[in-house]
C-alpha cells in the first residue's frame, strides 16, 4: 500500500491565529507548512519560523514559488471573499479561518467559486474539532442524555479591543456577535442541528467601541431545543465550562480542563473528557482537511456548513436591531454589502 505524500499548505495572513496553525503543524503528519505570506515581511518570518517554513511579502510570489496544495487563509473577514477567490483560480484548496465572510452573499460567492473551480474548501472553526466537543455529540446523539430541553454557552473574558481590527466594523463586519459568536452558533448548529430562530439582546458598551462589546443571545432549534449564549469582550463571566447541556435524562458539561456527564439515574458524574486542547483542535482541523483533499474522508464542516454560520450570525444582526425573534431562513440578499451595512440589509430582509 501506498501512502500518500503529505499535503503541501501555505498559510496567508500572520496574524495571531496563524502561530496556532504553525504550532498544529508540528503535529499534524498529513501536511507540511512550506510557506507563509503578509504584506507584513516581520510577522511572515517569525511564523514560518516556527516550522522551518519560507516567509514571503506576496501571495503571488509564494504560489509562484512553492506551488502549494492548500492554503490556510488567516486574514480579515474582509478580505477573505478576495484572497479566497484568488487561491482557488489557481486550483489551491482553502481552509479560510472564521467568520468566513462579512455577510452570507459573499459567502455563497466563495462557496460556489469552490465548486466551480473543484477544490475543496472548508471554515476553520477549531471548537468542532475539540475531542470532548465531539465525544459529547456522540453521547447526545446515543440518547444519553435524553430529549435535550437547554444549552447554554459562554465566552466572555475582558479584552482590550480599543485598538485592534476585531472592533473596526469595515474590517470584522461587527463586534463580539460576528467574532465570538460564529464559534457559538457553529457549535450549537454542530451538536443540535440547525437553528430555527433566534433573539439578540445588547448590553452597555463598556469600551466605547464603535460596534457591540456584549450581547446576549437566545435561539431555538429545529429539533425543539432552546439556547443561551453569552458573549462579552468587557466582563469576565468565570465557570469551569464553557458549554452546558441539559437534558430531560441527564447533564453534560464541555469544560476548559475537564468534561463530564451525569444522568438522572446515576449519583455520580462521569468525566470523558480532558477539556479544551487549542493546538490540538487546529490539529485535528488540519488532519480533517488534509484527507479531504486526499479522498480518504469528508469535510467536518462543508462549505454549506460556513454558509450556514454567515446566515446565523447575519440574521443575528438583524435581531440586536429590533431585539425581537428572527426566522434564520428569512435572511435575504442580491449584492454584496460592506461590514458597517451587514446589520441594516439583514434587518430590511427580514422584513420583506
Amino acid at each position: 500500500m501506498i501512502t500518500p505524500s503529505p499535503v503541501r499548505f501555505v498559510i496567508v495572513g500572520a496574524g495571531g491565529i496563524s502561530r496556532a496553525y504553525a504550532q498544529a503543524f508540528q503535529q499534524t503528519m498529513p501536511g507540511h507548512l512550506v510557506g507563509v505570506a503578509d504584506i507584513r515581511p516581520e510577522a511572515a518570518s517569525e511564523v514560518a519560523a516556527i516550522v522551518g517554513a519560507r516567509a514571503f511579502s506576496s501571495v503571488e510570489e509564494m504560489i509562484a514559488e512553492l506551488r502549494p496544495e492548500a492554503a490556510v487563509v488567516c486574514t480579515p473577514p474582509s478580505t477573505h471573499p478576495e484572497v479566497c477567490l484568488r487561491l482557488m483560480e489557481s486550483g489551491i484548496h482553502v481552509l479560510c479561518e472564521k467568520p468566513l465572510a462579512v455577510n452570507s452573499v459573499e459567502a455563497r460567492r466563495m462557496a460556489d467559486a469552490a465548486a466551480r473551480f473543484g477544490v475543496v474548501f472548508t471554515m476553520g472553526s477549531k471548537f468542532r474539532f475539540v475531542a470532548d466537543v465531539q465525544k459529547a455529540r456522540e453521547i447526545i446523539d446515543a440518547g444519553t442524555l435524553g430529549e435535550i430541553v437547554f444549552y447554554e454557552n459562554t465566552f466572555a473574558g475582558f479584552v482590550d479591543m480599543s485598538r485592534r481590527w476585531n472592533s473596526q466594523p469595515a474590517i470584522s463586519g461587527g463586534g463580539v456577535l460576528i467574532d465570538n459568536g460564529t464559534h457559538s452558533v457553529d457549535i450549537l448548529r454542530y451538536l443540535l442541528g440547525p437553528i430555527r430562530e433566534l433573539q439578540v439582546v445588547e448590553g452597555r458598551r463598556v469600551q466605547n467601541l464603535p460596534v457591540e462589546d456584549t450581547v446576549h443571545l437566545f435561539a431555538r432549534t429545529e429539533g425543539g431545543a432552546m439556547g443561551a449564549i453569552d458573549l462579552s469582550w468587557s466582563m469576565n463571566k468565570v465557570q469551569p465550562h464553557f458549554i452546558s447541556i441539559y437534558g430531560s435524562k441527564g447533564t453534560l458539561f464541555i469544560g476548559w480542563k475537564e468534561s463530564k456527564f451525569k444522568t438522572s439515574d446515576s449519583q455520580d458524574w462521569t468525566v470523558f473528557g480532558p477539556g479544551y486542547d487549542k493546538v490540538a483542535s487546529f490539529a485535528n482541523q488540519l488532519k480533517n482537511f488534509a484527507g479531504a483533499i486526499r479522498g480518504t474522508e469528508s469535510l467536518t464542516i462543508t462549505p454549506e456548513d460556513a454558509v450556514a454560520s454567515v446566515r446565523v450570525i447575519e440574521t443575528a444582526y438583524a435581531a440586536l436591531k429590533t431585539e425581537k425573534w428572527h426566522a434564520v431562513n428569512s435572511v435575504c440578499g442580491t449584492e454584496p454589502l460592506s461590514g458597517s451595512r451587514m446589520a441594516s440589509h439583514a434587518h430590511a430582509c427580514s422584513e420583506n
